[in-house]
C-alpha cells in the first residue's frame, strides 16, 4: 500500500439508468485514516455510488480505485482489504451476538483460533461483553449497530464502508457508534460513511455534498461552509417557533423581506440573509407585529446544517 496515494479515487463516475442519470461523472478521493462523510437527501446517489465503490453495481463509464487496485467486475483482491456495513441491518436475527460473529468470521475465512481472538477484541471495542448469548433481535438499534460494525470489521478490513450506519437509532447511541469510528481511525482505518445526520457530519475530517447525482460541495467542513454558505445566519429565540417561521416565510414569499432560508432548529429559528446586519431590526418587528416576543437574538457561525440547507435549495 502506497500512502502517497489516496486510499479511495473515484474519476469521472456516472451511473445511468435508461435516460435517467443516477450518477453525474462524479471525482472525489479519500485520503488514508480520515472519515470521509457522504452527505445528500434521499434518492440524491449515495447508496448507488457506494455500491460502484464496492463493485456491487457496474458503472455506466468511470473509473474507482481502492487501495491502488482498479475497482471492476474482479474484487477477489480487494474484498479481504475492505468492509461494508449496508443501510438495512443484515445480521441474523434467530442468532446469538456469538453466532453472527463466528458465522460472519468464518465467511471471511479466518481460522478458529485467530476467529476466537478476533471476535473477544470487537467485543471488548463494541462493548458487547456479557451480551454474548443474546439474539440479535432483543438487541437495540444501537446494540444492533454495534454488533453490525463488529462483524464488518472482523477481517481487520483498511477501508470500511458504512452506509447510513446510524439511521433510526437514537442520539446516545448514534455517539457511542461514533466514539467506536474514531478508535478505528486511531488504528489507521479508512472510513467512508454515507449520512443524513449534520451533527455526525461535523466529525468527518471531510465531505462531498452530492444532489441529483453531482458533487456539490467538497473539503473539509469550514472549506464547505466558506465555499457555499449565501449569506450570514441570525438565530432567534422566539416566544412561537412554528408561527415565526411561518410569519417569515410569508414575508419572503411576497417579498416585504429580503430574507433567504428560514428554518426551525427545536426552539430556536435561524434565518439566512446576505447583508443581516441590515435587515435583523426589521426581521425582528415584523415578528413582533404577529405577536411574537424574540428572547436571545444574534448573528452566529452557520452550521453545517444551514450550509447543507442553503446548497440543497440552490
Amino acid at each position: 500500500m502506497d500512502d502517497q496515494h489516496p486510499a479511495i479515487q473515484v474519476t469521472d463516475l456516472t451511473k445511468r439508468f435508461g435516460d435517467f442519470i443516477a450518477v453525474n461523472s462524479i471525482n472525489f478521493e479519500v485520503h488514508h485514516g480520515e472519515i470521509f462523510g457522504f452527505l445528500g437527501p434521499n434518492g440524491s446517489g449515495k447508496t448507488t455510488t457506494i455500491r460502484m465503490m464496492l463493485g456491487l453495481m457496474k458503472p455506466t463509464s468511470g473509473a474507482v480505485e481502492i487501495l491502488d487496485m482498479k475497482v471492476d467486475g474482479d474484487t477477489q483482491k480487494l474484498r479481504p482489504r475492505v468492509g461494508y456495513m449496508s443501510q438495512r441491518f443484515s445480521l441474523y436475527n434467530d442468532l446469538t451476538v456469538l453466532q453472527n460473529l463466528n458465522f460472519y468470521g468464518a465467511a471471511y475465512g479466518l481460522s478458529n483460533s485467530e476467529l476466537q481472538t478476533r471476535i473477544k477484541d470487537a467485543l471488548t471495542m463494541a462493548g458487547l461483553n456479557g451480551r454474548e448469548n443474546s439474539k440479535t433481535k432483543d438487541l437495540s438499534g444501537g446494540w444492533r449497530q454495534r454488533l453490525a460494525l463488529s462483524a464488518a470489521i472482523l477481517h481487520h478490513p483498511e477501508v470500511l464502508f458504512l452506509d447510513e450506519p446510524t439511521a433510526g437509532v437514537d442520539p446516545l447511541s448514534r455517539r457511542a457508534f461514533w466514539d467506536l469510528l474514531y478508535q478505528l481511525i486511531a488504528q489507521g482505518v479508512t472510513v467512508f460513511v454515507t449520512t443524513h445526520y449534520m451533527d455526525e457530519a461535523e466529525h468527518c475530517h471531510r465531505l462531498a455534498f452530492i444532489q441529483h447525482g453531482n458533487i456539490i460541495a467538497y473539503g473539509t467542513s469550514e472549506e464547505i461552509k466558506k465555499e457555499m454558505m449565501r449569506g450570514e445566519v441570525l438565530e432567534i429565540e422566539p416566544s412561537d417557533a412554528p408561527k415565526a417561521v411561518k410569519v417569515l416565510r410569508e414575508a419572503q414569499a411576497n417579498q416585504s423581506l429580503p430574507i433567504g432560508e428560514v428554518e426551525l432548529y427545536g426552539a430556536l429559528v435561524h434565518v439566512v440573509a446576505r447583508d443581516m446586519k441590515k435587515y435583523q431590526g426589521a426581521i425582528e418587528r415584523e415578528l413582533h407585529r404577529a405577536g411574537i416576543r424574540t428572547g436571545h437574538t444574534s448573528i452566529i457561525e452557520p452550521s453545517l446544517e444551514d450550509v447543507f440547507i442553503s446548497a440543497m435549495k440552490a
